[in-house]
C-alpha cells in the first residue's frame, strides 16, 4: 500500500473516490468508499516520502499500514462520486463518454475551488489548516462506510468517524465549504 505523488504532497489537496447510491425521487441515499476490490478503488494511504504536516497533527492519522509504525502525509483529504457507473458525462472531440475514478474528483475539485474564488473575488490559498482546523465540520459529508482494501494485496484502509485514509474528511458541501474558506463557517 503506498499513497501516490503528486497527492501525497502535504501541499497539494489530496482526492478520494466515494460510490452513489442514488434514489431517484429523493437523490442520493447513500455514499460509500468507492471500491470495486477486483478493477479500481480509492486511493488513500500514509506517505512514505513525506512528514505528517501540522495541520493533520489532530486528525488521527493512523499508521502505515506496511510498517504499522510510520505516520506520514495522510492522503486524501476530501473524496466525490469516483464510480464511472454514475460519473461525469463529458464531451471530448465531439464524442460523449461517461468517466470515472479520482482522475474525474480531482478536476471537479479544482473547478469547485475556482467557483469559491470567484464569488469571493480573491484566492482562498492554501485550505488544508482551514478544513483541518474545522475538523471538517459541516462543510464536508463524512463517509464512514467501506474501505480500500484491494484483494491482490489485502492491503488498505477502513473509511470511520472524521478523516480517513480512504475519504479523508468526506464529499464537500459546496455551501458549507464557502462559507468555511470565506471565513464565515457558521454563516
Amino acid at each position: 500500500a503506498h499513497a501516490d505523488f503528486p497527492s501525497s504532497s502535504p501541499y497539494v489537496v489530496a482526492c478520494g473516490g466515494t460510490y452513489l447510491n442514488a434514489d431517484t425521487q429523493n437523490g442520493i441515499s447513500s455514499e460509500v468508499v468507492w471500491n470495486e476490490s477486483s478493477s479500481s478503488a480509492t486511493g488513500g494511504g500514509i506517505s512514505d516520502a513525506f512528514d505528517l504536516p501540522g495541520y493533520q497533527t489532530n486528525a488521527s492519522v493512523p499508521p502505515s499500514v506496511n510498517d504499522g509504525v510510520r505516520i506520514g502525509r495522510g492522503s486524501p483529504d476530501l473524496a466525490a462520486n469516483a464510480d464511472p457507473a454514475s460519473g461525469y458525462n463529458i464531451l471530448v472531440d465531439g464524442r460523449q463518454g461517461v468517466i470515472g475514478g479520482t482522475s474525474a474528483v480531482a478536476p471537479l475539485m479544482s473547478g469547485l475551488i475556482a467557483l469559491i474564488n470567484e464569488k469571493l473575488g480573491r484566492s482562498v490559498g492554501f485550505i488544508h489548516p482551514a478544513i483541518y482546523d474545522a475538523m471538517g465540520g459541516t462543510a464536508f459529508n463524512d463517509i464512514t462506510s467501506g474501505n480500500n482494501i484491494t484483494t491482490s494485496t489485502n492491503l488498505g484502509y477502513t473509511a470511520g468517524q472524521g478523516w480517513d485514509a480512504c475519504t479523508g474528511w468526506g464529499s464537500p458541501n459546496g455551501v458549507a465549504l464557502y462559507d468555511l474558506l470565506s471565513g464565515n463557517p457558521d454563516s
